[in-house]
């Protein structure tokens, strides 16, 4: 019948719960000694609906700002070669404006209890390198030399995942992102676009 509800979890709380429950498990044991099996039965829900959610078990960390990431290199890519400084942080901001705490925040808050240091290290190169180096490629469509473009992209890259890190520590939702991605921001102008 049309109007009988489905079985199972909605796909969002499924989701939350996975992520949830992921936290959860780090916090107890550990990053490395947490399974994706062990997330799901501690969500109940099967390891199929892991994976379509996730595509591993990092994946239930940087999902979230994954999304956001891709949706502003979209946003750099399109500008074209009058980019300039204020257009590329217009592309850049709303990866940090609104972004509520979430499995990441709370893991680079407990990154040392939660076993995962090496990890979130790792994880946080692979993003700056896909920030950095789309940062750099407008830069140098605009007419800016490679080494300035490159240096402009590392800079910007490191304050925007700069920020989230010191935002995370210091309590996810006690202060602004935003704010601090400003200040960190105004922390490099020393390196102007031009």
């Amino acid at each position: 019948m049309e109007n009988e509800p489905r079985a199972g979890r909605p796909r969002a709380s499924s989701r939350e719960t996975l992520a949830e429950a992921a936290c959860e498990l780090f916090l107890e044991q550990g990053y490395e000694a947490t399974s994706i099996i062990d997330i799901t039965r501690r969500a109940g829900v099967s390891r199929s609906s892991f994976f379509n959610y996730f595509s591993s078990k990092s994946d239930v960390l940087w999902s979230g700002l994954d999304a956001r990431i891709d949706t502003a290199l979209a946003a750099l890519a399109s500008l074209g070669a009058d980019a300039d400084g204020p257009a590329v942080r217009a592309a850049l901001e709303p990866i940090v404006h609104g972004l509520a705490p979430d499995p990441l925040t709370l893991a680079l808050r407990n990154a040392r209890a939660m076993g995962l240091e090496a990890e979130l290290l790792a994880d946080t190169g692979l993003r700056h390198a896909r920030i950095a180096s789309a940062v750099a490629s407008v830069a140098r469509n605009s007419g800016i030399g490679a080494i300035r473009a490159d240096i402009l992209g590392a800079a910007l890259a490191t304050a925007l995942l700069s920020s989230l890190r010191v935002w995370a520590e210091q309590g996810a939702g006690q202060a602004s992102l935003e704010h601090q991605f400003d200040a960190a921001l105004r922390s490099i102008h020393d390196l102007p676009w031009g």
